[in-house]
């Protein structure tokens, strides 16, 4: 199986927080599923860390390629398509990480890894 990890997903997995469902948690730490992390999660992170919103995530969003590594991520960047089909696609959900990590998980055939039931619109594959 191949999983994206939604931004708070990957957080609360890195920092063991209780929130993170089990169920979520199995399949981050399935040794069978390809485990990916995009580079919207990286931007929303240094974002929400410059604007006061993830002080906890100071850490991670400064060493954010070694927090990658040391998890045996892979590195999903944000191409062309999913960046036409985020803003293309139907649904009144409007906020743009979102829309990336869908447009995402639609093209690479992805299941997404997270608690926000806003994605529902969208079709995806959700684990939580």
């Amino acid at each position: 199986m191949s999983i994206l990890l939604d931004t708070h997903a990957f957080l609360w997995w890195l920092t063991a927080d209780p929130r993170l469902s089990a169920k979520a948690k199995a399949f981050i730490d399935d040794g069978e599923s390809a485990r990916y992390v995009s580079s919207v999660t990286a931007f929303e992170i240094a974002n929400k860390v410059r604007i006061g919103k993830l002080d906890f995530a100071r850490e991670i969003s400064e060493r954010f390629n070694q927090f990658l590594n040391a998890g045996n991520f892979h590195r999903l960047d944000i191409s062309m398509q999913h960046a036409l089909l985020a803003g293309q696609m139907t649904g009144e959900h409007k906020d743009p990480f979102d829309r990336l990590l869908a447009a995402q998980c639609k093209l690479d055939g992805l299941s997404l890894v997270s608690a926000d039931t806003a994605f529902r619109q969208f079709e995806l594959d959700i684990l939580w």
